[in-house]
């Protein structure tokens, strides 16, 4: 569930500077932890719409499942973060990480995500619904079980990995709506999509890093040049129909189609100029622009007057 917007940097300076609560911080992706806790929140107002036909939850009941979902996604990246240890050791950007440098030990960060994990499910299960309890525990499963050791065996495992990185809307709309709806399967659909992209780039400018540690990515396999970038551009243009649906669909209006797409053609551009060459230029301006993407999307949803999950949850407080 870990899968987010991040700009791949090293973790920690050094080791000097760390404390216990800098490095449990450390181990939860800061940057990572607030992708969930926004796309979380998004999701569950936008399950208080009119395709569901209810609206009982509250902006700070919205809040609510955010840290819920947050702390779960929190439990994936501390266990990641367990078993990844030694590969993290082996490349330069990780190899800072409270679990490799020995500051923390596995069985400290094992507790630490357990408590994170049965808070997160517990708090979903009891104040709000069991389908989200049951997605949000099924979601840390696949990250830790199947995605993690996949990353050295297939270089599916971005695919593999973009599931569960894409399940925090879908839980906070589950959360809320207590159903599966429209919302729930564009929102996982426009992240599933968009985190190909991304990810394309973090793999082709650390490719030298994944290829020591053992790491099946892409960019870093021998005999596949060429093909990060065309999987980013074929990936980006998916994003293009996909963007549009909620308009055609009726759940957002005009403004949302004309951003959406927008947005949409701006990262497929950066995604073919990553292709034409896969140059660290062309990698560094994709990775950019999906930074960016994102969490614009996200505040068009919040506030495009089509969508107006914030006009609903307005009339909601006391």
């Amino acid at each position: 569930m870990s899968t987010t917007p991040t700009t791949p940097t090293t973790a920690r300076s050094s080791p000097a500077d760390s404390s216990l609560l800098g490095d449990l911080a450390v181990l939860l992706r800061p940057k990572i932890a607030g992708f969930v806790l926004v796309s979380a929140f998004v999701g569950a107002a936008l399950g208080l719409g009119p395709d569901t036909g209810q609206g009982s939850v509250a902006i700070l009941q919205c809040l609510e499942i955010a840290l819920w979902v947050t702390l779960t996604a929190g439990a994936s990246s501390v266990f990641n973060q367990v078993l990844e240890r030694e590969v993290d050791g082996d490349m330069v950007r990780t190899r800072l990480r409270p679990l490799p440098s020995g500051r923390l030990s596995p069985r400290a960060a094992l507790s630490f995500g357990t408590l994170l994990c049965l808070a997160g499910v517990l708090g979903l299960a009891l104040r709000m619904n069991l389908l989200s309890a049951a997605l949000a525990l099924g979601t840390t499963a696949v990250y830790v079980v199947v995605y993690t050791p996949m990353k050295r065996l297939s270089s599916i495992n971005t695919l593999i990995g973009a599931l569960p990185g894409a399940m925090p809307p879908v839980l906070g709309y589950c959360a809320s709506a207590g159903q599966m709806g429209p919302w729930a399967w564009i929102l996982f659909a426009v992240i599933f999509i968009w985190q190909v992209p991304h990810f394309m780039a973090i793999a082709w400018l650390y490719r030298g890093d994944y290829a020591a540690a053992g790491m099946r990515m892409l960019p870093a396999m021998e005999g596949t040049e060429g093909l990060a970038g065309r999987q980013a551009a074929l990936h980006a243009l998916a994003l293009l129909p996909i963007s549009v649906l909620p308009y055609i669909q009726g759940l957002a209006g005009g403004a949302y189609a004309v951003c959406s797409m927008t947005m949409a053609a701006i990262y497929l551009a950066a995604s073919l100029r990553f292709a034409r060459g896969e140059d660290e230029r062309g990698a560094r301006m994709l990775l950019l622009v999906s930074l960016i993407y994102l969490p614009a999307y996200l505040v068009l949803l919040l506030f495009d007057p089509g969508c107006a999950p914030l006009t609903f949850l307005a009339t909601q407080l006391p």
